[in-house]
């Protein structure tokens, strides 16, 4: 079998895996976002780069992604959002991606502006994410643009998408969810979870899709986090007995607890008909790093 990238020989051989996330500098200067894919590189498969995150501006995705793949060699899987951009400018970093090293693709409809650092910008949302994904799948196997005009060489990227399992109701999510591998997704990365029964529930109303998918975790480092996640991040449920658990614990001792309790998840949903996960941990790259560490040596011991 003829496999398009790291990402898609590991989900395809069926092996557990995990992913991490970075976020694209807000400047010229790249040096810590390098230093951060070095921390990961040996500990995740490949990396996702966010596209102006929560609405807030950053370097080029793209770029960043190409930076990372020429100067680290970590495998990047290229997010993109439809929010800032038309179908002309989405068309153009696609076909971007491969020659600048990038394999990997998640096309995102991307949160609303006003989230943001820029709330009087103009969201565009030309296209949503599931017609973002057919454009990337047109492209590929009929070697056309969305105008139907031919490309003199088609991209090939493995395609993946976003899954949010903790919205309630739940089957509209599913909807999409069908019409997103309809349109050519080949692969899913969940919003941070926190309760295995969600999830439970979750996967048991999708038992009959043969998806990959990638639970999305983040460990908490506060209160504040938490509360700022429940109240702004669409989907995320934190169990009132994990923030209990959290507030007991010193202001000092946050973050290694946060750390354990995301390694106690892990291990409880690895069991489950998941893939691998999804480790977020916004810009602090080494606690991805320990996360995955954390998480690689618990598995092994079960």
């Amino acid at each position: 079998m003829n496999f398009i990238s790291s990402l898609h020989k590991s989900l395809l051989t069926n092996k557990f895996t995990i992913t991490g996330e970075l976020t694209p500098p807000k400047g010229i200067n790249v040096n810590d976002v390098l230093e951060g894919a070095k921390l990961i590189k040996d500990k995740v498969v490949a990396v996702n780069v966010t596209d102006n995150p929560t609405s807030r501006f950053t370097m080029s995705s793209l770029a960043t992604c190409h930076l990372i793949e020429e100067n680290v060699g970590l495998e990047t899987i290229f997010q993109v959002t439809a929010r800032d951009r038309n179908r002309l400018a989405l068309q153009s970093d696609i076909i971007a991606a491969n020659p600048l090293g990038i394999k990997n693709i998640v096309p995102m409809t991307g949160d609303y502006i006003t989230l943001g650092d820029h709330p009087e910008a103009k969201p565009v949302f030309d296209l949503d994410s599931i017609q973002l994904i057919y454009t990337i799948k047109r492209m590929m196997e009929d070697g056309v643009d969305l105008a139907g005009k031919k490309l003199n060489q088609p991209p090939k990227l493995y395609i993946g998408a976003a899954l949010n399992p903790g919205l309630d109701p739940i089957e509209p999510e599913i909807i999409k969810l069908k019409k997103k591998i309809e349109m050519g997704a080949q692969f899913f990365q969940t919003q941070c979870m926190y309760d295995v029964d969600i999830l439970e529930n979750f996967l048991n109303q999708i038992a009959n899709l043969d998806i990959k998918i990638l639970v999305g975790i983040t460990p908490l480092s506060s209160v504040g986090m938490a509360k700022w996640m429940i109240k702004n991040c669409s989907g995320v449920i934190i169990p009132d007995f994990v923030m209990d658990r959290f507030k007991k614990v010193k202001k000092e001792d946050r973050v290694e607890e946060g750390l354990r309790m995301m390694v106690e998840f892990v291990k409880e949903i690895s069991t489950m008909k998941i893939n691998g996960v999804h480790v977020m941990v916004p810009e602090r790259p080494d606690l991805v790093a320990k996360m995955v560490n954390n998480i690689t040596n618990t598995l092994r011991m079960t």
